[in-house]
């Protein structure tokens, strides 16, 4: 898929689908996190939808995005607090296995009072099989999609997504947080990995190396977030003897974190959202337009207290 800096139609709105996690995240704002046979009483709690792809739709629909996310949630009670909270900020759910009467993930969250920071125990999507019958019939759920974002951690999901993108000519945008196994089968149907700051490649060791192999393997665009670091982006362009990269990097808003919890899953939905305005993979005209742009929403996030208060900090949209 070639890199796309030319302006896209702006007279409907942008079409995400994002195929990943959605947890119940029970929240509690802490003055320490407790350490090994600790306890502590906490000064807030919050329940919402978690995860990665949960968050990141949350913040497509937000900016004005049509997001809908592939998950697995069931029918057990517990699912409806995640259920509702994403409709509530206009994701629409697509429920792979509505019939699934085990409960869904629980994450026990803990955040720090004096710099946002958290802790995170979840057992993600540990024990979800998806049966050959349901993965063939996702290709539909892509109609009319001008990006997709995958979390990959429900591999066999991530997979069939990201093949049925690729037929059909949509940009994948890979939120790396850690290293899977499934990336192995993930990578090459990839067309831009936004990678957290600890995400490495095996056999490479530092981040550096681990962006080479990744435009090696033939990955279009890389990006890598830090915290209040500059995020770092390179590209391939077409150049007079072939493909050249480019690269650069991106400062952060420099502001008070008060609550990080979601921060990157916020930074990835406001850059899917970002190429699904393009309708195409960015190229260096364009790319850093687009993470200035995520910087700016995930400042915004971390300013705030809470998993959804934030979002009433968004300039109106039109």
């Amino acid at each position: 898929m070639s890199n796309h800096d030319e302006p896209a139609d702006a007279t409907r709105a942008p079409r995400v689908v994002l195929a990943g996690l959605c947890t119940v995240d029970l929240v509690q704002r802490v003055a320490e996190l407790p350490g090994p046979g600790g306890k502590t009483q906490s000064t807030g709690m919050a329940v919402a939808a978690g995860g990665p792809a949960s968050n990141a739709a949350v913040t497509v629909a937000a900016l004005g995005g049509h997001a809908r996310l592939l998950t697995v949630l069931g029918r057990h009670p517990l699912a409806e607090l995640a259920r509702a909270d994403l409709t509530r900020h206009r994701v629409e759910v697509v429920d792979v296995l509505p019939e699934r009467a085990d409960p869904p993930p629980v994450s026990a969250v803990a955040v720090r009072e004096r710099d946002g920071e958290r802790s995170v125990v979840s057992p993600n999507a540990a024990g979800v099989d998806l049966p050959a019958p349901v993965l063939a019939g996702l290709a539909d759920q892509l109609a009319g999609a001008d990006a997709v974002l995958l979390d990959g951690h429900h591999p066999a999901l991530a997979v069939a997504v990201a093949s049925a993108a690729r037929a059909l000519g949509v940009p994948v945008v890979l939120d790396a947080g850690s290293w899977k196994p499934v990336l192995t089968e993930l990578l090459p149907l990839v067309d831009v990995c936004a990678c957290a700051e600890g995400f490495r490649l095996p056999e490479h060791p530092d981040g550096p190396a681990t962006e080479a192999a990744l435009h090696r393997i033939g990955i279009p665009v890389v990006t890598r977030t830090g915290g209040p670091a500059p995020v770092r982006w390179s590209c391939r362009r077409p150049g007079p003897t072939g493909a050249e990269l480019v690269s650069g990097c991106c400062p952060v808003p420099a502001v008070t974190a008060r609550d990080t919890l979601g921060a990157g899953d916020v930074w990835h939905g406001a850059l899917v959202h970002g190429v699904a305005r393009r309708r195409g993979v960015p190229g260096p005209g364009v790319l850093p337009e687009l993470v200035r742009a995520a910087n700016q929403v995930a400042a915004v996030r971390v300013r705030r207290i809470g998993p959804r208060a934030w979002l009433a900090d968004l300039p109106a949209r039109p």
